[in-house]
């Protein structure tokens, strides 16, 4: 039986992942390591949280000798999706970043290497590469040079060649994948679709910054996750991969997108200035994976668009719960009964 952690495995990438392992793998285990700051959330996993193959560690993955306790369960697989992620946050406080996203990821480093983990991977964005031009028409190769231009983008650069120097220096078996946008349900409203299709449900203004034909390259968060346990089991050991599907979407569209759905009018749209180091564009060129492993994106942009949309109608309470910081209250409780079962 693989025994895999998931650090940062409350967040909205992570939590699908889990889903993902837990739903197509009977011979899996499951840890789920995460600080649980104020993105992660428990209730993303609870269809999951009885499953025996599944258990929560609440720990920072700057937490050396927490970290060399968890991975002393057994650990043979570790992927790490722990990260301070948004953009905006990075412009207020990039210390924030660096510690999590740099010396977080060392950390963890090290007690893999400390614990002869079999197998670590690191998730990375393709921010790390900087941006386009709107008119350019190349995209983004894994060995690219990597020219960041946000605090954000900058800490994920630098946590890709600490983790390859862990590979190149001490041998640790690592992999990279860096992949596009993601939407699907749980994520976290300070993200574009689910505030957005939040607020115009509550019938609130929609920020556009004024760039907003700035586009992005967008995944579902399930499709991102199998492509992620692929290169898990068959891709190269000191290698990165490119997750993306070649759809983009600028701002202005996605936001149509939502208030056509929702039957919501376009007076909603108010317009802000743009965050500092707004990039313009990303694409990824994802031959590799396609070439090497096989790997194609299963859910139809209009579907999947059409079933968030529809998960965020549907589950109110969790949302609500979310933007008023009210799901703390769950984790006490969850929480308390884990103590309970152990003790």
């Amino acid at each position: 039986m693989r025994t895999i952690m998931v650090t940062g495995g409350a967040g909205f990438i992570g939590s699908a992942f889990i889903r993902h392992l837990l739903r197509g793998d009977d011979d899996v285990r499951v840890i789920n390591f995460d600080k649980l700051t104020y993105a992660g959330n428990l209730e993303n996993l609870k269809e999951v949280e009885d499953d025996p193959r599944y258990a929560f560690v609440r720990g920072d993955i700057g937490d050396l000798e927490t970290c060399l306790k968890v991975l002393g369960r057994g650990v043979d697989t570790v992927v790490n999706f722990a990260a301070e992620s948004h953009n905006d946050r990075g412009v207020l406080d990039p210390s924030i970043f660096i510690r999590t996203n740099v010396l977080g990821t060392q950390a963890l480093l090290e007690a893999c290497r400390r614990q002869e983990v079999g197998r670590f991977h690191h998730i990375s964005t393709c921010e790390v590469f900087g941006d386009l031009a709107l008119d350019d028409p190349g995209s983004f190769r894994e060995e690219y040079p990597q020219l960041p231009r946000t605090p954000y983008n900058a800490s994920k650069a630098a946590a890709n060649h600490v983790v390859m120097a862990y590979h190149h220096t001490f041998g640790l078996p690592v992999t990279i994948s860096h992949c596009c946008n993601n939407y699907g349900p749980y994520q976290f409203p300070e993200k574009l679709i689910p505030l957005f299709a939040t607020n115009a449900l509550e019938d609130r203004s929609l920020p556009l910054f004024r760039s907003s034909q700035n586009r992005r390259e967008w995944i579902h968060a399930d499709d991102h996750s199998a492509a992620v346990d692929l290169i898990l089991r068959q891709g190269r050991i000191g290698e990165a991969y490119n997750i993306g599907t070649g759809l983009e979407k600028s701002v202005e569209e996605i936001t149509d997108v939502i208030l056509e759905t929702l039957g919501k009018p376009e007076s909603l749209k108010t317009y802000v200035e743009d965050r500092k180091g707004h990039d313009r564009r990303y694409l990824l060129d994802t031959g590799k994976i396609r070439r090497e492993l096989g790997w194609e994106p299963r859910v139809p942009f209009e579907e999947g668009m059409r079933d968030t949309i529809r998960w965020y109608v549907d589950h109110p309470e969790w949302w609500r719960r979310v933007k008023s910081g009210e799901y703390q209250s769950y984790y006490d409780h969850y929480y308390r009964k884990t103590l309970a079962a152990a003790s």
